[in-house]
Formats: C-alpha cells, structure tokens, sequence
C-alpha cells in the first residue's frame, strides 16, 4: 500500500464520511466538490502566510500570479 501523508489521509478519512453519509444515493461531481473544499482555505492560508502578497503567495503554491488572482476570484477571495 502506498503510504499516505497527513492531508491525503484527511481527504481519504473525509471521503469515507462522504460515502458512507450517502447512504447509498449515487454521487456526482466529487472532483469538483473536493477541489473547492480544499483549494479556498489553501488559499486563505497561503495568502495570510505571504501577508497578502500576491506574488509570494503564488510563488509559494507553484502557481501564476494571474492563476492565483484567478482562483481568489472564484473562491471570493479577492477584494
């Protein structure tokens, strides 16, 4: 088994919730449900570490400055 750090076994723990909350109804666009759920407070958190610089933050997750505003905008991050 591959072995898993922290936040992928938090994902996985969260999942298996997930799952097991639905009770049997067929699930639809996890992707995108666990993409945002995890992308708005990876950018929150950075953007606070970086104290609001924009091209700290990005440099920081590996990203465009431009992706990065992109992202705040659609997480209503931007001001």
């Amino acid at each position: 088994m591959i072995e898993e750090n922290e936040i992928a076994a938090c994902v996985r723990r969260s999942l298996n919730r997930y799952f097991k909350d639905l009770d049997g109804e067929i699930p639809s666009e996890i992707y995108g449900m666990v993409v945002s759920a995890v992308e708005k407070p990876l950018l929150a958190y950075i953007l606070d570490r970086a104290e609001g610089n924009q091209t700290r933050a990005a440099e920081m997750l590996g990203i465009n400055r431009n992706t990065l505003r992109k992202k705040m905008r659609e997480h209503g991050l931007s001001d």
